[in-house]
């Protein structure tokens, strides 16, 4: 027979109700997450189906890893509905686990899509990289101050002639020792970055979403990736307009009767996405005549923010739409153009 569990997980420990439809019977237990051989042990002494259920929450990817080796059923839950359901109030650790496991026995559990693991590992490395080069900007940016005390114009420190300026220059005793230690600290964030990259690309290799999203002018290694693995089975989608939803870029609506406003973008998904979105979208208006103009006529009326987001926006909806139909953005083009031939005609 099944056997439902349901989980109310956290950080360092989680509390269980279970049930085995044989018998009816519900019973609780608590685990801490740092006594890992009790706790497997727990989960391998069921046999059969068993589908466990927790609301997504904090980091799980460990338990997430371990259930996948015992081939059991994991669904995680919208914490905001999940609570909705609840009967009372009052609230607690064993209340949450029981209510996780009734949802799932009457089948209302109100289940989210989850990526991968290979889709967290590599959106886990986008942003490990994204952070490196935040440190590598700060240290740049000391350096430059470094530079400006002894009076040499702006510069960028990472180029060869900088640094032999820089090196060249009279510093005092402390100021010596920081130039060197920043400078230390600058090759080794350089490198760290370098090998993060040298993954990423490999990573594009072995991705045919990525290789068809990266013939997109503007679009590289780290967006084709990011877009791909944060979207995951484009097929859940049933327009674009869910996509731009899901990444935060759809406007905000203050309406009401015949009033109809709509404010800045939402932001409620990924904002390292939208992040290289908008990075894409200004290396796609220097390289791509049509986004050029699309750029220019829409910041012309609504400004240069406005068309920024509306470049992204674009960029975003071209690759849902590749990846809907697996081509690549020759084809993508060669449709749109038959398209208006049509409409024409």
């Amino acid at each position: 027979m099944t056997v439902y569990i349901g989980v109310d997980f956290h950080p360092h420990q989680q509390t269980v109700c279970y049930c085995d439809t044989a018998d009816g019977v519900m019973h609780w237990q608590t685990f801490e997450h740092d006594k890992r051989t009790e706790l497997r042990a727990f989960y391998m002494q069921f046999g059969g189906e068993v589908v466990i259920g927790l609301d997504a929450g904090g980091p799980s990817q460990w338990f997430e890893a371990m259930i996948e080796t015992m081939s059991y059923k994991l669904l995680y839950g919208d914490p905001t509905k999940i609570r909705q359901r609840a009967r009372s109030r009052h609230k607690n650790d064993k209340r949450d686990a029981e209510l996780l496991l009734e949802l799932l026995i009457k089948g209302e559990f109100p289940s989210l899509w989850r990526r991968s693991a290979e889709n967290e590992r590599v959106l886990g490395q986008l942003r490990f990289r994204h952070r490196l080069v935040q440190q590598r900007t700060r240290v740049c940016n000391q350096l430059q101050s470094l530079s400006h005390g002894a009076g040499l114009p702006r510069q960028n420190m990472q180029t060869r002639v900088a640094r032999k300026r820089m090196e060249q220059t009279e510093l005092d005793k402390p100021q010596s020792i920081q130039r060197k230690h920043w400078f230390e600290m600058l090759d080794d964030l350089s490198t760290r970055i370098a090998e993060v990259e040298q993954w990423l690309t490999k990573k594009v290799a072995e991705s045919p979403q990525a290789r068809l999203l990266i013939t997109q002018p503007g679009v590289g290694v780290l967006t084709a990736l990011c877009i791909a693995h944060t979207l995951g089975d484009v097929s859940r989608f049933s327009n674009s307009r869910k996509v731009v939803a899901y990444v935060g870029l759809d406007p905000l609506e203050d309406s009401s009767g015949d009033r109809r406003r709509f404010g800045r973008v939402s932001k409620a998904g990924s904002r390292h996405l939208r992040f290289l979105l908008g990075q894409a979208g200004q290396v796609a208006v220097k390289g791509d005549p049509e986004m050029r103009q699309f750029y220019q006529q829409l910041s012309q009326r609504r400004g240069k923010s406005a068309a920024k987001v509306a470049v992204a926006r674009k960029i975003l909806v071209r690759s849902y739409v590749m990846l809907r139909d697996q081509i690549d953005y020759t084809e993508f083009l060669r449709r749109g153009r038959r398209s208006q031939s049509v409409r024409v005609a």
